[in-house]
């Protein structure tokens, strides 16, 4: 039945209902979540460390969907915090006595540990330890007995050691294994095929979409992760990697199919393959993988278009060989493994981590300064905000300030109806537990869901937990709440404003180069015939076309005075756009005739080079006239080709999207490059 015109939803509100609407694992994290939350508020509270409310929230950023991983982090993290609190402590000897030398001491570690946040390995728990100091550093200043100042630092190593240990425990109890993730993830895609199939529910295509720009995902790695658990057996690891390969040819195939007019021999043989797509997911969902797939049936094959023809020979290829990896022999000299060190290959040439570090560290730093002259220590969540919200470009960072500020208020404002309402009732430490339970399920679902939004659910806990548990026994001082929204408010003011003004970096200078390699990645893709390593190929050209999407999405974000152009945005969206119908066609069409996939791959070199030049030839505007491309090569492929009639017309568009300008589009956008 088809919704009234009047009865359509409201853009927002749907934008809204998809980022929070359950996807499986999706309570279960929060759940777990909120029992990691509550037993570490059950252990601040019992030995009455200071600051529970920070050694709660960091329960946060230790946990992941699996447990493997999840117990890597938290081991990492009590390492890393042993190490620098080590430090910390042969320094504390030499500035307790001297308020600059401790500010001294302070920004010397903020600064490396963001570098290394910024240019190392360490980028997950940099800008953590390099809070956890900096505080730690902070609270000696009202210390001047070297007794308690060494407690005070041990104390700091419990903001990360109490939260760490418990993941450890919760993790090994109910963690879910990396396996059943990937099993399940693998599940969800197929039925998510079969609705689009059906055309019976709307939000299927979009979640559709989502999937395709997301590639392989984290499959990958949680069947690595189950590997390094010896969980499970090779040869079964070996088959859901095909199975995940198997997938990605699926998705784009049955994009494809699902396009045709709804007629009655298209209807049946969509309507066959969904029922196919949820026997297969049926048994990936009770922990085994489909083999034997038989798809027999030709209802309708008649009735197709030749792309829609040629996307069911490829679904056909998938389905038979699903979870079946190939034999490949051992090469005689396998190729040797790439090392990487600790540090990025850019980490001493790239001048961008090197001034996020010093952006970030003195915003901290002004933060402290102020509230420390001010004798306001109440507002010391300012400091704590900046490492939290603090990212590589501009318009990242905004984005995830303006989050942020969105939950602080609602995580306030929960926190003092909390003080309020509930407070006067709390009479044993079990009633604060439920509390907590109840604000991090609310909370974590949302952290839980889309990096749009997520931020909101991490504020809203971090609000929350500095209002309601202040310390060894139930809060009621509403001075103290204030006070601490306050520091996260002007915390995240101090930020906008240091990323905005110095050193900008335009998420733009990473668009083009983005949109270059996925070109130069897309002729690959066409040379090879192997399916296996084409579907591998494929997901990772989508997920690369995923991240572009993210990234020109971001562009609302910035200050209008550095903000692209609109014709500059607009060619970038159809670029994404003519790239995006290229891919279903392109890994269907041209792996069955090498000559048409060389041809293919020659012009997609030609334009990722041509794309490449204009965006470095001026740092302006684009040239009056766009290079022209070569003449397809007419004399080597027929024009009956199947192949070039599926591929040509859409890479047709994605060569006129190249060459043609839009408006005033310029080749520079957004902030100098740095």
């Amino acid at each position: 039945m088809a919704t009234p015109a009047g009865k359509q939803p409201h853009p927002a509100m749907e934008r809204l209902r998809a980022v929070l609407e359950p996807f499986p694992g999706r309570f279960e994290f929060a759940v777990r979540l909120a029992i990691l939350c509550a037993l570490t508020t059950l252990v601040a509270e019992i030995y009455q460390t200071p600051e529970p409310a920070l050694t709660t929230y960091v329960a946060f950023f230790v946990i992941k969907p699996d447990r493997a991983t999840s117990v890597v982090v938290s081991a990492v993290m009590l390492v890393l915090i042993t190490l620098v609190v080590g430090i910390a402590l042969l320094i504390t000897v030499h500035v307790i006595d001297d308020p600059l030398w401790r500010l001294v001491a302070m920004t010397l570690i903020s600064f490396c540990m963001l570098f290394a946040a910024s240019a190392s390995k360490l980028k997950p728990v940099g800008g953590i330890i390099a809070l956890i100091v900096a505080y730690a550093l902070d609270l000696l200043g009202s210390i001047q007995i070297g007794e308690i100042a060494t407690r005070a630092l041990l104390y700091a190593w419990l903001f990360v050691g109490i939260p760490a240990s418990v993941s450890i425990v919760v993790n090994f109890v109910i963690g879910p294994p990396p396996r059943r993730l990937a099993e399940r993830e693998l599940a969800q895609r197929l039925r998510t095929a079969a609705k689009v199939l059906r055309l019976k529910d709307a939000g299927a295509r979009n979640h559709l979409n989502a999937y395709l720009q997301r590639g392989l995902g984290d499959i990958p790695g949680w069947l690595k992760l189950a590997g390094a658990e010896k969980t499970s057996r090779p040869h079964e690891l070996a088959a859901l990697k095909q199975a995940s390969q198997s997938t990605v040819a699926i998705l784009s195939t049955v994009d494809i199919i699902a396009r045709e007019p709804g007629v009655p021999p298209t209807v049946l043989l969509r309507e066959h393959i969904a029922q196919t797509l949820d026997e297969m997911a049926a048994i990936l969902r009770k922990g085994r993988y489909p083999v034997d797939i038989s798809f027999e049936s030709s209802e309708g094959k008649s009735a197709l278009s030749p792309l829609a023809a040629a996307a069911l020979a490829e679904l056909r290829v998938a389905l038979a060989g699903f979870a079946e990896p190939p034999p490949t022999p051992l090469p005689a000299h396998p190729p040797a493994k790439s090392a990487t060190g600790f540090f990025a290959p850019d980490a001493f040439t790239n001048p961008a981590h090197t001034r996020y570090a010093l952006k970030t560290t003195a915003a901290a730093m002004f933060c402290y300064v102020v509230y420390s002259l001010l004798d306001w220590p109440g507002i010391h969540t300012c400091l704590i905000t900046c490492y939290i919200v603090s990212l590589g470009t501009t318009a990242e960072t905004v984005e995830k300030l303006t989050l942020r500020i969105i939950g602080c208020l609602i995580g306030a404002a929960a926190g003092i109806a909390a003080i309020v309402f509930l407070m006067p009732s709390v009479t044993s430490i079990g009633a604060l537990m439920a509390i907590v339970f109840v604000a991090t399920l609310l909370s974590g679902w949302i952290a839980a869901g889309s990096p749009r939004i997520s931020y909101i659910g991490f504020q809203i806990a971090f609000a929350f937990f500095l209002c309601v548990i202040q310390g060894a026994s139930p809060a009621f001082d509403m001075t103290t709440a204030r006070d601490r929204v306050i520091g996260i408010l002007f915390g995240n003011l101090v930020v906008a404003l240091t990323f905005t003004q110095i050193w900008p970096v335009s998420v733009s200078q990473r668009v083009d180069p983005a949109i270059a390699a996925l070109l130069r990645r897309l002729a690959a893709l066409a040379g090879m015939q192997q399916h296996p390593e084409r579907w591998t190929r494929a997901a990772d050209a989508q997920a690369a076309l995923g991240a572009i999407r993210e990234d020109l999405d971001l562009f609302r974000y910035e200050p209008s005075s550095g903000r692209a152009s609109p014709g500059w945005l607009e060619r970038r969206r159809r670029v994404a756009d003519a790239i995006a119908g290229l891919q279903g066609p392109l890994l269907i069409g041209t792996g069955r005739e090498p000559l048409v996939a060389g041809v293919v791959a020659s012009r997609l070199d030609r334009l990722a080079d041509t794309f490449s030049a204009e965006t470095k030839g001026s740092s302006r505007s684009l040239p009056p006239e766009t290079p022209s491309l070569p003449a397809h090569d007419e004399d080597v492929i027929s024009p009956s080709s199947m192949s070039q009639a599926i591929v040509d017309p859409f890479l047709a568009e994605l060569e006129n999207a190249i060459t043609q300008p839009v408006g005033d589009d310029e080749t520079r956008a957004g902030y100098a490059r740095v």
